[in-house]
């Protein structure tokens, strides 16, 4: 049980840790930033925008900062806003700023969270954000992301190195390092990115394939300096003494030996360290750190700066020996797609030949025309070649049951076996570079190509963050389609919405990733009104049906229903309990009693009020500047063009019509769901 500190040792405590931070020895978890750049993250924050997060993100913003306000994204995007009471009084007239103020946004907790937001129980920030969570929804999953999984995205990264060391099958290493009784099975590669001493080596004579460790130098003290250069940790127990053959303060005493001889100095301070936790844990994310950065500066300098473009037809022609300075031991092949050129026509000399006689006497069965037949000039296609390390490749379930077969890929060979991969060269690097340092920054245009590829080579963690990209990029505001455009327009070109939604539905029922399929039907919900009549849409809601095997009557269409469930989230009418639609029955009656005594009190003046509708449709259209696109003034009108009170009333109607379109179509699909 921990004992609880007297307020003297807490305020020791607390003043010891300020002077470690001034210092620079400690970093604060939770900085204070006042930068352009955070500023916007927390604004997308508040607002729900989850593009905007992304993009924040992804230029280098600190999820984990605080503004001047002492609030982190985190809080930020999960509590419950303060100015709600005000705002809802004049939410008739500002409805949309209403719905922000009114609920927590789950989908941006749940990308901060995965982009490495603290969230760590028994903290004050921690506790905060807990406190401040909207709902229940947001409470659990915040409590669902525990301290590892939200602090050190880079664990499973710096665990597949570490395992390097003790894997025996498939056999990747090429170094073999001997001392006193023990052998270490090292990695060229590695080694040369890691230690300035050994990339000036093995520059020099890549070659090499055996090393022996001097005598003086115990096995346990260089055993734990490859451990650290493989990102694993330093173990709190050195080792040495009896039945060692060396003693502690000799273990002590190499490592100190191997940390100067291989340049890597950070590796005797942290054997230094002292037992504080955060500043143990600080140390260790900051190497892993480090480490992953300079595994990225080797592979743009050395798998990237050496990949080869040829043509296809001469790819098999190719013969890269196995002893090479980049220690490359397999190329992965991607073929450019082969893309028809609008001038694949016949020549333009062969286009204006005339066809007709141009010689004199007789033709002797010689044929009127060209002397022969236009040539077509047709693009070459490409390959690119990457010379990548096996080791790495591990890390796809693809490759590691590949290399671990008896398939011909994983047979050594005197040149580097061509292995071909079904995507572009774009994405193979994409892939590759995942591989190698963890990240994935891609653009959202090579996203869903991305997302097949990882399925193929069964890449979770990249299928996931392809996953996030395509539902946060590709998200925007998620703004309803009816705010975008006036009634009657057609939606917007692909080009404007720079995703083809019904790809990224069928890549996520193609490559089971349930948040694509969730993001797919609420994009729909958001913009039903803008596709419903698509023919395209009833075939997609007829492929959902298709999707459940022996299906029945009673079946539902999964798509659909989740459709209908965000439609409702966007009109706020799934919250029963709110009373609102009963208020809004009750207002809608009051209505008509006020509008048939009006009719009737105008009937007895003897005024004919039968164009009176048409009367003040037309003074409330008008035409554009062009004369060509009408536009509403200031009444407030539904997706049928009829006026509504105010935007509740115009919702309820829009939501209606939109359940009773769908009705619709299942009708005409003859579906029953």
């Amino acid at each position: 049980m921990t004992s609880l500190l007297r307020k003297d040792q807490l305020e020791v405590s607390l003043h010891e840790e300020k002077k470690l931070i001034e210092d620079g020895r400690l970093k604060e978890e939770n900085p204070l930033d006042i930068s352009e750049g955070f500023n916007r993250l927390c604004e997308a924050c508040r607002r729900g925008d989850l593009k905007l997060c992304q993009e924040t993100i992804r230029d280098g913003a600190n999820i984990n900062a605080r503004d001047r306000f002492d609030y982190s994204p985190l809080i930020l995007v999960g509590r419950l806003s303060s100015d709600f009471l005000s705002v809802a009084k004049f939410a008739s007239t500002n409805l949309s700023f209403a719905k922000a103020s009114l609920c927590g946004h789950y989908e941006v907790v749940q990308l901060l969270l995965e982009s490495g937001a603290l969230c760590e129980r028994d903290t004050f920030q921690g506790e905060r954000c807990l406190y401040n969570a909207l709902n229940d929804r947001i409470r659990n999953l915040l409590l669902s992301y525990d301290y590892s999984k939200s602090t050190d995205p880079l664990q499973p990264f710096a665990a597949h190195i570490t395992s390097l060391l003790t894997r025996d099958t498939p056999q990747t290493s090429d170094l073999l390092v001997t001392a006193v009784g023990e052998s270490f099975r090292l990695h060229k590669y590695l080694l040369s990115a890691r230690s300035p001493y050994f990339q000036k080596k093995l520059s020099a004579a890549p070659e090499t394939t055996s090393w022996k460790i001097p005598t003086a130098i115990p096995p346990l003290a260089f055993g734990i300096a490859m451990r650290y250069v493989y990102l694993g940790e330093i173990p709190t127990e050195l080792g040495g003494g009896p039945g060692s053959g060396f003693s502690e303060d000799e273990v002590l005493e190499g490592i100190a030996k191997i940390s100067n001889h291989l340049e890597i100095q950070s590796l005797w301070e942290a054997v230094l360290q002292s037992d504080d936790r955060r500043l143990s844990r600080q140390r260790r994310t900051e190497e892993v750190e480090r480490g992953r950065s300079q595994l990225e500066l080797w592979f743009t300098d050395n798998v990237i700066k050496h990949k080869v473009i040829v043509g296809t037809e001469k790819v098999d022609d190719v013969k890269w020996d196995s002893n090479n300075g980049i220690f490359a031991d397999v190329l992965l092949r991607a073929d450019q797609p082969v893309e028809q050129d609008p001038t694949d026509t016949p020549t333009n000399e062969a286009r204006h030949i005339p066809n007709v006689r141009t010689t004199e006497g007789p033709l002797n069965g010689i044929p009127i025309g060209p002397a022969a037949t236009p040539l077509h000039i047709r693009p070459t296609q490409k390959s690119t070649l990457f010379p990548v390390h096996r080791a790495m490749l591990l890390r796809s379930e693809f490759f590691l049951i590949m290399f671990s077969s008896g398939f011909r890929e994983a047979q050594s060979t005197p040149h580097l076996q061509i292995i071909p991969i079904d995507c572009t060269p774009d994405v193979l690097e994409i892939v590759l570079t995942f591989l190698y340092t963890e990240k994935a920054d891609f653009a959202l245009d090579l996203a869903v190509d991305v997302l097949f590829a990882a399925d193929l080579l069964l890449i979770e963690r990249l299928k996931q963050k392809a996953a996030v990209i395509i539902s946060t990029l590709g998200n925007g505001t998620m703004a309803p389609a009816s705010d975008l455009q006036i009634v009657g327009t057609e939606r917007p070109a692909a080009d404007s919405e720079n995703i083809d939604i019904y790809d990224v539905v069928r890549a996520g029922w193609l490559t089971r990733v349930p948040r694509l399929e969730e993001f797919g039907a609420r994009y729909f919900a958001y913009r039903l009104e803008s596709y419903i009549d698509e023919e395209e849409f009833a075939d997609l809601i007829k492929e959902s049906a298709g999707r459940i095997r022996g299906r029945q009557e009673t079946d539902s269409i999964e798509l659909l229903d989740d459709i209908r469930y965000y439609l409702s989230e966007r009109f706020r009418l799934r919250f029963e309990d709110s009373g609102l639609e009963d208020m809004m029955a009750e207002e809608g009656e009051t209505g008509d009693e006020e509008r048939r005594r009006e009719e009737e009190g105008t009937e007895d003046e003897g005024v004919d009020v039968s164009g009176l509708g048409a009367k003040i449709q037309k003074t409330t259209l008008d035409d554009g500047e062009d004369g060509s696109v009408p536009r509403w003034n200031s009444a407030i009108r539904t997706l049928d063009g009829e006026v509504a009170g105010d935007e509740f009333a115009s919702d309820a109607v829009n939501y209606q019509i939109l359940l009773g379109k769908i009705d619709r179509l299942l009708e005409r699909l003859k579906l029953d769901a």
